[in-house]
């Protein structure tokens, strides 16, 4: 059932959700189609629909696509030089970090995995041309993540699984057709341990606002 939180809560507290992930809850499938009915509701360009979404249950696809995301997703952290802003940023990044190790490692265990697709490929395209296509797509992702949240299930927007190699082994494994799709993530979704979310610390909103200049 959904939790009664209005759009404006539902907007400032849908977090990306890692250590909070009940790997121990079922999912069920119907609460998965409810959310997905709403993501389709946001807009595509053209009102091309050219959107597909493989939803992962089985335990062997699932170990297999996360150790396809920890190949790059373990050297890629390890690795990885924070910038130094000066600001609220460099307080987070421990915790950021820390729980991005975290999902690295127990990602296998989640219920449910899911890949949002679109047609077509966006590669070596003009920025514009590149910015409308996955225009067609974010949305509704970012809408299924709102609905999860809404229903007490969380999940996080991850993409380290399409570097390299990685995104022709996702589709050789779940018969996602290379050619002709793009993958824009891979999402982990379970129960929330808790439902209480807050408000993130973000810089302020005038510090990144430009009026008619830079």
């Amino acid at each position: 059932m959904p939790l009664n939180l209005s759009a404006d809560e539902v907007l400032t507290t849908t977090r990306s959700v890692r250590k909070r992930l009940d790997m121990e809850k079922p999912v069920p499938r119907d609460v998965l189609m409810e959310c997905l009915e709403i993501a389709l509701q946001a807009p595509t360009g053209s009102n091309s629909q050219g959107w597909q979404w493989v939803f992962v249950e089985d335990p062997g696809k699932k170990k297999a696509l996360a150790e396809i995301y920890r190949s790059n997703a373990t050297p890629y952290l390890l690795a990885s030089k924070p910038t130094i802003h000066g600001d609220i940023r460099d307080e987070q990044r421990p915790r950021v970090f820390d729980s991005a190790m975290y999902l690295n490692e127990h990602l296998h265990e989640v219920p449910v995995m899911l890949i949002p697709c679109l047609e077509g490929k966006p590669d070596d395209t003009p920025s514009g041309h590149s910015a409308g296509y996955w225009g067609s797509l974010l949305p509704a992702v970012w809408s299924f993540m709102l609905a999860l949240r809404s229903r007490g299930l969380g999940s996080a927007w991850t993409t380290l699984h399409l570097l390299g190699d990685g995104e022709r082994q996702a589709a050789d494994l779940l018969g996602i057709p290379f050619d002709g799709y793009s993958q824009a993530g891979l999402f982990p979704i379970a129960y929330t341990k808790g439902t209480d979310f807050r408000p993130a610390r973000r810089l302020p909103a005038e510090q990144l606002s430009h009026w008619d200049t830079w």
